[in-house]
């Protein structure tokens, strides 16, 4: 199998690369708007923003930063297949403009401006990022009332691109093959995520260059968008981003063995990925093996409590819980290649299963 991962260098606010009806998932963590590190990036889009900063009115700034991404998602109904799914990363912001602490809820406004383009809302999840310090409110310490929350989570927001559900041929392959084991559907499935870790920002680069790349790039955990291609497309569709930043969707794309479209408006980022991207296969296979090992616990657990499993993996041989989960089959990255306009992956069906006695480390 191979896939391919296109990048372009451009204003997503006009997706002019992409046809109409031609992408299947759309996973992206846009800008988030009136958390001050990206108020430059709007202020270039439009500068009114600079002139309601300025003059202390937070409501008017966050209204004409929420239309920069509103020409975005319009964009995604026209690109995204009938019954497609969009997932948004996006966390709320709480800032003092004008003399007035509050927090300004960007996950309501998106949902609202997706219901006014037709899409559906499905249901969200929220993923709780680990706290960066024990100081974890704001305000007044331990004198009420006038402390805050801290806000330590952040939501996927889950929309629907017209149709009920989309559409396949009866026992389509790509789609069985590309099943997930039933205790992960169990956790990927719950609405709220304590299990994923947050990114710190760990680009290398060095001078003002590589300062504004780590002052203009996003903490996006590598586990959230890999499980939400596994969750929502099946082998052979395309993965869209259209805040692609250091491409951790397509990174995600490429060992999930989809296809990714990735937009930029920073040419600078490439390169970053080059960079992380000479790692893919060795990645894949570490992300495929805590899968397998997952799972093969998991097995072995319930065994021992009693418990008999009815199905088999065709391709593995070990148990599986549910007959959805006979034909699952994974696919590791073999080799990457450069395009003239982003990579071809080469992918391989794994055939061994991991060794249980031996640890991680050692199977490497």
């Amino acid at each position: 199998m191979e896939t391919s991962h296109r990048i372009v260098t451009g204003d997503a606010r006009s997706l002019e690369t992409v046809e109409d009806d031609s992408v299947e998932l759309v996973v992206t963590s846009p800008p988030y708007p009136m958390i001050e590190m990206w108020d430059e990036l709007f202020a270039d889009l439009d500068p009114e923003v600079a002139t309601h900063l300025e003059a202390g009115d937070g409501e008017a700034a966050f209204e004409r930063m929420h239309e920069q991404l509103d020409a975005v998602w319009g964009e995604l109904r026209r690109v995204l297949v009938d019954g497609g799914i969009a997932c948004v990363n996006v966390g709320d912001a709480t800032r003092s403009i004008g003399g007035r602490f509050r927090v300004f809820r960007n996950h309501d406004r998106i949902s609202d401006a997706f219901e006014a383009l037709g899409f559906d809302p499905l249901p969200e999840i929220l993923w709780r990022k680990p706290a960066n310090s024990g100081a974890k409110f704001m305000g007044s310490g331990m004198v009420p009332p006038n402390a805050y929350v801290t806000l330590e989570h952040e939501y996927v927001l889950v929309f629907r691109n017209g149709a009920d559900s989309r559409e396949f041929e009866p026992r389509a392959e790509r789609r069985y093959d590309a099943a997930y084991f039933w205790e992960e559907r169990n956790r990927w499935f719950s609405d709220v995520w304590t299990d994923v870790r947050g990114a710190l920002q760990t680009l290398d680069s060095e001078g003002s260059d590589g300062d504004d790349l780590r002052d203009r790039s996003a903490a996006f955990p590598f586990e959230i968008p890999y499980r939400l291609i596994n969750m929502y497309s099946v082998y052979g569709d395309t993965v869209l981003d259209p805040f692609w930043g250091t491409g951790t969707t397509s990174m995600a794309a490429m060992v999930a063995g989809r296809n990714s479209i990735g937009y930029e408006l920073n040419e600078e980022f490439r390169t970053v990925f080059d960079e992380r991207v000479q790692g893919l296969p060795e990645r894949s296979r570490d992300v495929i093996d805590r899968r397998l090992r997952a799972h093969l616990e998991f097995v072995s657990q319930h065994r021992a409590d009693g418990e008999t499993f009815e199905y088999e993996a065709d391709r593995y041989g070990f148990p599986v819980r549910t007959k959805q989960e006979r034909a699952i089959t994974f696919y590791e990255v073999r080799d990457v290649y450069r395009t003239g306009n982003g990579y071809a992956v080469a992918h391989e069906p794994v055939e061994e299963v991991p060794d249980l006695s031996a640890s991680p480390r050692d199977a490497e």
